[in-house]
């Protein structure tokens, strides 16, 4: 009788699950070992430590980060977000900056309507002309 006429359907759901936890489990390495070097308060001796352990003993090794770090694993990825929000604000006001011609016209506008004085305008143009 061939293997394959042997291997059923509980045999397959077993199968299905057992790939559904190993892809979870790296899942979690991976995020343990992105978090080890997020961390800048860890020493690299220490960083080398827990990835040594993770390959020889992972199971146990990941439980234990987990359950060791996993409040700081929280905060780091919350300031990790935080920056690269804060970096992308910063790329769109620069990105979107008006150019100085744009700001002259939007003045000559205020001053052609009588929102600005004569004097007012040349001021804000000298100030944008520096």
């Amino acid at each position: 009788m061939s293997v394959l006429a042997s291997y059923d359907l509980g045999d397959a759901l077993l199968t299905t699950l057992a790939i559904f936890f190993f892809v979870i489990w790296v899942w979690i390495v991976i995020t343990i070992l992105m978090d080890l070097f997020r961390d800048h308060e860890l020493s690299g001796w220490w960083k080398a430590v827990w990835v040594l352990f993770l390959i020889v003993i992972p199971v146990v090794t990941s439980l234990v980060y987990l359950i060791a770090r996993g409040s700081g694993m929280r905060e780091r990825a919350i300031k990790e977000q935080a920056d690269a929000k804060k970096q992308f604000d910063e790329y769109v006001r620069e990105t979107a900056a008006t150019s100085p011609v744009d700001e002259l016209h939007k003045l000559d506008q205020l001053r052609q309507s009588g929102g600005i004085t004569e004097d007012e305008y040349q001021k804000m143009k000298a100030e944008l002309i520096k």
